[in-house]
């Protein structure tokens, strides 16, 4: 007979958010069990975050070599071992997943359940021959990637986020059909590492992004040998491993070693009983509210991927806790995203909190001003040889911060402090005045703020006026 078990919290899927809720929970003395059928730490540790900028560091280190003789130092060609690399990819994982294992939350009294979890109904899940009733349930199964219908994609062999890890053979030739985040972080780092790259992008690379931002990045990219084709629909996929082949609509056929597929992802819904549960769901994820819980039961909750909208590690553990106030608690939450950065991890990188210039446009319109500050201004930038790149802030009336956009080296560490403005409801004058150390990146945040007041003081005939009013008087 199947082993009953009562709980406070039952959560199916222990990637970031479920971890986090199960960690959270069971440190404030709830009854909690955690349900993985596959990896402990989920998509994040075994095959996205951590394996991709694993990859991106030693592809950064292979290019250090080649662009160091502006700094004096000669540069050369280096000596890439992929499978050597790749070795470092596993390394970085196996140090990480300590944190996320199976000890370690059944040391924090969480009760962990190693199989595939299914509601048999609305307050009940089996799982390995348990049954679990618990008071609320949480949907963290996140996504997976999804394959676009292309004829002869099922039949040709080719690489996902997921399956890149295994390949330990450099791709003479990779070509990437995808030219969002993922697709154009690999192609980078690939060419880096001494693949040829090829990017298919049906219509523009990097197109959530403002425009402006991301035309730094690409432009490296192109620099740096990666070829993308914007507005490149592709037609059919033929071949076997090591000899791929790409239709474009037009008749034009691209050769390749290895295709990797990055269009995107789609939430795991299917196969955990959502329909026996009464949970409502489609092919973005469960519907939930505003508060996380699912819209047709109320004892299920669903976070990250899972629940639609932003697809990022860090809002499914924004979520987890959300949801330990909502379920543990029971207090009102409500789930915003327009305090919500995000990063991509190219050289240099991307970032972006808050609406893009575009976005305020069409919200606040003629309201909308616009302060930049190049890092070519940036003495640390300078001195450090990476001067490319500019910071983007964006205001409204009375200085309300809307939105920032940055280009540049470290720009996932320098939107930090915006994606706090942006969280805590405060106006470029904060931003403006905080004093920030000499010589640092951070700076640039800082001019962009001040370049808000520029016009408002030294433009201004009233204040110059009171100005030459008070020296008269001594």
């Amino acid at each position: 007979m199947a082993e009953r078990i009562a709980a406070d919290l039952c959560i199916i899927g222990a990637g970031s958010g479920g971890l986090s809720v199960a960690s959270g929970a069971a440190q404030l003395g709830a009854r909690v069990v955690l349900i993985e059928a596959h990896k402990m730490g989920g998509d994040c540790l075994n095959y996205g975050c951590v394996p991709s900028k694993a990859l991106i560091a030693a592809a950064r280190a292979a290019q250090g070599h080649r662009s160091s003789g502006p700094l004096g130092i000669a540069a050369h060609e280096p000596e890439i071992d992929y499978a050597a690399v790749m070795d470092h990819v596993r390394r970085t994982i196996a140090a990480i997943a300590p944190h996320d294992s199976v000890e370690r939350f059944e040391g924090l009294g969480v009760r962990v359940i190693q199989a595939h979890g299914r509601f048999t109904g609305p307050a009940e899940v089996a799982a390995g021959g348990h049954v679990i009733a618990a008071r609320r349930f949480v949907v963290a199964t996140g996504s997976s990637p999804a394959a676009p219908p292309i004829p002869g994609l099922d039949t040709a062999p080719y690489l996902t986020n997921e399956t890149l890890w295994d390949n330990r053979e450099l791709p003479e030739t990779l070509i990437v059909i995808g030219g969002g985040p993922i697709g154009i972080e690999l192609a980078q780092a690939h060419r880096r590492l001494g693949s040829r790259v090829i990017v298919l992008e049906a219509l523009t690379a990097l197109g959530r992004d403002d425009p402006e931002i991301a035309a730094v990045a690409l432009e490296r990219l192109r620099a740096e040998g990666v070829e993308i084709r914007d507005g490149a629909k592709v037609a059919a996929v033929a071949g076997t491993a090591g000899a791929i082949e790409v239709t474009l609509e037009g008749g034009e056929t691209l050769s390749g070693s290895h295709l990797l597929v990055a269009t995107g992802r789609r939430a795991n819904v299917e196969g955990i009983g959502l329909e026996a549960a009464g949970v409502e769901f489609g092919r973005g994820g469960v519907t939930v509210g505003k508060d996380l819980r699912s819209v047709s039961n109320r004892r299920v909750y669903a976070i990250g991927d899972v629940a639609g909208g932003l697809q990022f590690t860090h809002v499914a553990n924004y979520h987890a806790g959300l949801v330990i106030r909502g379920a543990l608690f029971r207090l009102p939450v409500s789930n915003r995203t327009g305090h919500i950065p995000r990063v991509t991890f190219t050289d240099p990188e991307i970032a972006q909190a808050g609406l893009t210039e575009s976005e305020a446009r069409s919200q606040f319109g003629d309201a909308v001003e616009v302060h930049r500050f190049a890092f070519s201004e940036n003495d640390r930038a300078l001195a450090d040889g990476k001067p490319e790149g500019l910071v983007k802030a964006v205001t409204g009336r009375r200085g309300r911060i809307l939105g920032c956009s940055i280009a540049g080296a470290q720009a996932g560490e320098l939107i930090h402090p915006w994606a706090l403005a942006l969280a805590s409801g405060l106006k470029i004058g904060a931003m403006a005045g905080y004093v920030a150390p000499y010589p640092t990146l951070g700076e640039v945040g800082k001019r962009a703020a001040g370049a808000y007041y520029t016009p408002r003081l030294f433009a201004n005939r009233w204040i110059r006026l009171a100005v030459r009013l008070l020296a008269r008087l001594g």
